[in-house]
């Protein structure tokens, strides 16, 4: 078995903090995908009063081997009162940017983009200063449900890329590399007003070449933010990590990003999709949307 390095120790988290948080979110009957996927920052989050909330789960439609998220279970019916008690934890967490998710639910018509406008109204009723991050799966290519969740005008509309085309049929056998940048660019399209975010995981036998072109391709359809991190195991009967990436890479990719154009780029073995998520709100004020077309491609110099 590999040995993780010493960059992937995570400190100990502030456990009265998160217990705090972990009661609020028992009380409302909410999941995160902080605890359902696993992940390795969930002390630093729930000590900061930080939550990525994992809406209509936690069972997922789809069984892609490196997510720790069940996908035995049959989904459930929507809860209506789902986004109101999400709304109740976002204004008692006093949360001034929100990141909501959700597992796959290739059994509904629109994937499931219903629930995620009501989740945002119901937050912008209650919390009108938050600015609001949506991580939504491909929707199985319903661009009329993807416009219709954009009518909602989310701050930020987030789909993750996870990995490189050639390790799609291993890593991501029931997505679509295409489908998911068609998201983007449709996302562009029909709602210039929100910033668009993409995420890598690395780690996996992919080459940095391929990583620049996901790149490349991300750039071409004016996607804004991009989050690159290292892929961890979560079980035996996950996929094996193939490479633990070290911080210097990261660094260069974070290079490369900001040369073509990218407004934000975090990119550390540590780094998740939603991880620091409100640093978005400091680019709102220096990029407020929409963006000139003339800047598409240049280096903007931001740091994250």
């Amino acid at each position: 078995m590999t040995v993780k390095p010493d960059w992937l120790r995570v400190k100990a988290p502030q456990w009265e903090r998160v217990g705090s948080v972990t009661t609020l979110l028992r009380d409302l009957k909410l999941n995160t995908v902080c605890e359902e996927a696993s992940c390795p920052n969930i002390g630093e989050c729930f000590s900061s009063g930080t939550a990525t909330f994992l809406i209509m789960g936690p069972a997922c439609t789809r069984a892609c081997p490196y997510c720790d998220i069940d996908f035995e279970k049959k989904p459930q019916a929507l809860d209506p009162t789902e986004p109101q008690r999400l709304a109740e934890a976002v204004q008692r967490m006093r949360l001034k940017h929100v990141v909501i998710t959700s597992v796959n639910r290739d059994d509904l018509s629109d994937g499931g983009a219903s629930q995620f406008v009501q989740c945002l109204r119901q937050i912008r009723a209650i919390s009108p200063q938050t600015t609001i991050e949506l991580l939504i799966p491909d929707l199985c290519g319903n661009w009329a449900a993807l416009e219709t969740l954009l009518q909602s005008q989310p701050d930020v509309l987030n789909h993750n890329t996870e990995t490189v085309p050639r390790l799609y049929r291993r890593v991501r056998p029931q997505g679509d590399y295409g489908r998911s940048l068609d998201l983007l660019h449709h996302t562009r399209r029909l709602a210039p007003g929100v910033y668009t975010k993409s995420g890598l995981m690395v780690g996996l036998g992919e080459t940095d070449a391929e990583i620049r072109a996901v790149m490349q391709d991300l750039r071409a359809v004016h996607c804004d933010i991009l989050t690159i991190g290292q892929y961890l195991q979560p079980t035996p009967k996950h996929l094996a990590v193939e490479q633990f990436v070290p911080p210097e890479q990261f660094a260069a990719w974070k290079a490369f990003g900001e040369t073509l154009g990218f407004l934000q780029v975090v990119a550390s073995p540590l780094t998740r999709s939603s991880y620091h998520a409100a640093q978005v709100q400091t680019l709102m004020q220096q990029f407020p949307r929409p963006i000139p077309t003339s800047t598409v491609g240049e280096s903007t110099g931001i740091t994250a």
